[in-house]
């Protein structure tokens, strides 16, 4: 399970779709298995088979970087919304 930043509620609507498709999409890229993921409107749940090979927390950090990367190309407006508001 991880949040969305300051546990905003932001996956919703179109958003929802889009950043569940983006989690598949990269977890295929590493050639992860999906087992069951649901998106709620301030956080993710997502069951995984990975590889021992793989260390948990450089898998999470390289999927939420890279699906963060995608979703501000995606929708814009985010970056400028969510980032950097608490510093």
């Amino acid at each position: 399970m991880f949040t969305a930043k300051y546990r905003r509620k932001v996956f919703f609507g179109e958003k929802r779709r889009e950043i569940g498709s983006l989690l598949r999409t990269l977890c295929d890229w590493k050639r992860i298995k999906v087992i069951e993921a649901e998106v709620c409107p301030g956080h993710i749940h997502m069951l995984i088979g990975l590889p021992p090979k793989i260390a948990v927390a450089s898998f999470m950090g390289y999927l939420k970087g890279k699906s963060s990367l995608m979703l501000y190309e995606k929708f814009p407006e985010l970056k400028y919304k969510y980032r950097n508001e608490c510093s």
